[in-house]
This record gives C-alpha cells, structure tokens and sequence, in this order.
C-alpha cells in the first residue's frame, strides 16, 4: 500500500477475514467490502498503520463485529443486509460518525443523543464559537457573528465559513418503530421494582402450594387437583417475570445492543412460550373449577352426579393440550414472539396472525363471562335461609365478588387494549403496554394461590400438618389432628359408612394424642 488517498472497491472479491494491519500505510477515503459473502472476521487492528476510511460499506457480508481501532475516522457507516452484525461497538468510538446505514432498527438507538462534540468531532475545536453563536443575534450572512469575536481588519480577506455554527447532527436509517422503542426491556425504573416482587411472589405462593398439596397426607381429590395444575400454571407465568427481569436487569442502559440476540434467540422464544402457554392453562383451570364448584353444589343430593377424578384427568388433559397448541403457533410462524421486547404475540401482520390473536383473545371473554354466570349461580344457590345465617351469605358474597374483580382486573384491560392493536388501531403504546403487563396481567397468578388456597382453612390444615413433620407448629397441627378425630367420630355416631373400625390414620392419631396429653411438648420450634 502506498500513501495516496484512495478509495477501495473490494466487494463481491470472496472474502473470508481481514487480518491485521492489512491496509497498513495507506489513506483510505472509501472502503467497500459490500457483497462478500464469507467475509465473517475483521480483525481489531485491520486498520492499524492505515488513515481512514472516511466511508465503510460492509453490506451483505457475515461480519460478526467491527475492529475496535479505527473507527474514530468514519464519517459514513453501511452496513445494509449485515444480519451477523448484532452488536456495534462502544458508541463512544464513533467519534466523528455523521451518516449511518444499518441493519437493525435498535442500533440507531445507540447514536440517539449523543453530545455533539462526539456526533461531529471537528466541531468541538470551535466550543467557544458555539457559545457565542448562542448569545449574539447574527444576521443573515452572520456578519455579526465574526464582527463580535474579531476586529474589523482581521477580517479582510478571509474565506468565511458560515456552516459551523449550525452543529450537524448524526443520520441514521432504519428508524426504531413502535413495536421497539429505544428504551430498555422495563421502561420505567418502578417497573423494574415491581416486576420482581410480583415474580418472586408469584413463584414462592404457588410452590408453596404445589408442594403443601403434593405432600399432603389426605386423598388427592378433584379440588386438589385443580388447584395442583393452576398452582403450576400460574408458577410458569412466574418464571416468565423472573425471565424478563432478568434481562432487564443484565441490559439496563444498553438494550439496543442485546436486542437482537434477545429477541430473536431462544431466550425470548422460551419466555413467550411460557406467558402464553401459563395464561391459558390458568384461564382454563380457573373456568373448570368455577364449574366444578357449581356442579358440586347444584348436585350436592344426587353423589351419581359428582365429578370424579377419573373425569378430571382428561378435562385438564385437554386444557394442557390446548394451552400447548396456542404457545407453540408463534413458534410456527403464527404471529411471533419477536416483535417486541416482552415477547408477546403482538405480530399481527398477516390475517392468520389477527385471527389468532382475536380468537385467544374472545376465548378468555368467554371464559370470564362464564366464571361469572356460575358464580352468580353459585351464590344464590347457597343463599338459603334454612342453611345458613345472613352473615355468612354476605361473606360467601364477599369472596366471590373479590374472585370475579381478580380476574376482570387481569383480563379487561388486556383484552381491551389487544383487541384495538389486532385491528390494527393501537390505543397504546408499547411503553405504556408494559405497565399491563407488571400491573394487571400477572394480577391472577399472584392472587390465585392466595384466594383457591392459602387463605382457605383445608390449606392452612395440611400447612401445618407439614411444617410438624419437621419438629414446628406442633400444636396448631395437633388442634387440627383434634378437629379431624372429632369429625370422624361424628360420622361414625351417625352412622357413616366405615364406622365399624378405626382406620390405621385414627389409630396413629389417638396415640399421638395421648403422648401430647401426657407429656408437654418441648421440641416445638414455636407456638403457632
């Protein structure tokens, strides 16, 4: 290479890598590299010994990264059809970078308020000219300007350069759209709060119940069961949160660099299979124990009617198969979960794309509307005065109206706002769809655990029959172990099926009450 200032045209040449120092000693103005489709490697110090280039053209190459040394003389960056080219360098190299063409939406994010002195770094030589282009009025031909700064002989005969008090300003195509704002994955600092502590409540309440449940000593019956599979769906929407927090946290500050791999990878594939495959099986599960709650107690006389575990099995089988089809579609090609940074399906570009969002979308309507009708149905069959007291109506009505307002919370403005955007009239923004998303979509996977089980007195029962098993609340358990005795002896004086003889539970748990009566207990961890 010589010292001449040359442009170089070496596209389409088949090239593989760009070692080091390969254009050493040499001013380059243009280097095209466009069209190698092997070029996969640059090397850092490709363009150490050399000046320049002003241009770089890496279109429709495999380039992975640029060589960290060399960039601060760019001025003009192409990199078109560079799909290889997730993640620039620092911006901050770029120190004279004017125009820049590339690949991917979110790398413009990047070069988005930069101080000038680094969008145009000659510029900066004349800061103190900036101030005073701020503070004097100029005139048209910016007469005043110069008069300000220089005597009036100093400035005969000078070719006056009128441009550099108008700073240029970076150019970047493509510009990020809608879907991808130059904005990390939470855009709100309180989010990123938020969306920890609902995940980490998520995932503990429903584990807790998953394994209180699992490890219970009574017989798996269908409530249990239904609670099992809406514990664990409800536990997949967590891990869905924990994933997205996750990294947020790791791309705080520069998710345009990680966008790509994100989105586009794997990671984002997972995550979108679990909100979506979570969110159906828990609306399913939520419907089949609304109705199972109300065949229950509509048929409480006729035992013929009652749903059995052998019904329950196939039922929730198919929700599982259902809520499996609905998550795997994007993955097919049916929207996608690479649209936007949450990875949810909000692809809606082509009309099988619309009509799977719709058709989700009016099957959870549904599905409300149905829990409703039944718990309607539910409340006014129980309100009997012959069976129970006024009080108790109103606490039954209580809990119902706290079931019915979760649920809608979580579903109304979800439905709402995805239904506009499937029609293609958005009325909000991704940014603010992030706020649904900590809000009210995960309302139901934190509130579920809570209202089908923890606060419910057969779960706080088994609770404490476990924690004993491990030497604490020994009494509370055993209060319990009392309740249950007294039940069974009642059913055997009325006669009860099996009233004949002590089951080998009963035995176990006279025994034990006469070792607590005799001996007080000092192993306890604590009084409950």
């Amino acid at each position: 290479m010589n010292n001449e200032s040359i442009t170089l045209k070496l596209y389409g040449n088949g090239f593989e890598e760009i070692h080091s120092h390969a254009f050493n000693g040499t001013t380059l103005i243009s280097l095209e590299l466009k069209e190698n489709a092997q070029l996969e490697k640059m090397h850092n110090g490709a363009f150490q010994g050399a000046t320049g280039p002003s241009i770089l053209d890496i279109s429709s190459t495999k380039l992975q990264a640029l060589p960290s040394y060399g960039l601060e003389s760019i001025q003009t960056l192409i990199a078109t059809s560079s799909y290889s080219l997730k993640k620039l360098p620092s911006r901050e190299k770029f120190t004279n970078l004017l125009a820049a063409t590339l690949t991917y939406p979110s790398h413009c994010c990047a070069f988005r308020n930069l101080p000038t002195k680094e969008q145009n770094f000659s510029f900066s030589i004349f800061e103190n000219f900036s101030k005073q282009c701020e503070s004097t009025a100029r005139k048209a031909n910016n007469e005043t300007l110069y008069s300000a700064i220089f005597a009036e002989s100093e400035l005969s005969g000078w070719d006056y350069d009128y441009g550099f008090c108008s700073p240029k300003t970076l150019r970047c195509a493509p510009e990020p759209d809608a879907f991808n704002p130059c904005e990390d994955i939470m855009g709100y600092d309180f989010l990123r709060v938020l969306i920890w502590l609902i995940n980490i409540l998520a995932i503990v309440g429903n584990v807790t119940v998953l394994f209180v449940l699992l490890t219970s000593r009574y017989k798996l019956t269908v409530p249990r069961f239904l609670m099992c599979n809406l514990s664990f769906a409800d536990f997949c929407m967590g891990l869905y949160l924990l994933l997205i927090a996750s990294v947020d946290f790791q791309t705080k500050g520069q998710y345009y660099n990680h966008a790509i791999d994100w989105q586009t990878g794997s990671g984002c594939s997972a995550a979108g299979f679990f909100t979506v495959f979570a969110s159906e099986l828990s609306v399913y599960t939520l419907t089949v124990i609304t109705l199972e709650r109300w065949h229950t107690i509509t048929y409480a006389i006729q035992l013929d009617q009652k749903l059995r575990l052998r019904h329950a099995i196939p039922i929730m089988l198919g929700g599982w198969l259902f809520s499996t089809l609905i998550a795997v579609l994007p993955l097919l090609g049916v929207s996608s979960y690479m649209k936007v940074s949450i990875c949810l399906p909000m692809d809606v570009e082509t009309t099988l794309s619309q009509v799977y969002i719709l058709t989700i979308l009016i099957l959870n309507v549904v599905a409300f509307l149905i829990i409703c009708a039944c718990y309607i149905k539910i409340y006014f069959a129980v309100q009997n005065p012959e069976l129970m007291a006024t009080n108790k109506d109103t606490k039954i009505a209580k809990k119902m109206a706290v079931l019915i307002f979760t649920d809608f919370t979580c579903m109304a403005p979800i439905s709402f706002f995805a239904i506009s955007a499937a029609f293609k009239v958005p009325l909000i923004t991704v940014t603010n769809s992030k706020v649904l998303l900590v809000l009210f979509y995960p309302v139901n996977s934190c509130a579920n655990p809570f209202l089908y089980a923890i606060f419910t007195k057969a779960f706080r029962r088994d609770f404490f029959l476990l924690l004993s098993k491990f030497g604490c609340c020994k009494h509370r358990a055993e209060l319990y172990r009392r309740k249950d005795f007294s039940a069974y002896t009642s059913n055997c004086k009325n006669g009860l099926p099996g009233s004949n003889k002590l089951s080998q539970p009963t035995l176990k748990l006279t025994t034990l009450h006469c070792q607590y009566t005799a001996v007080p207990d000092k192993t306890c961890c604590k009084e409950c």
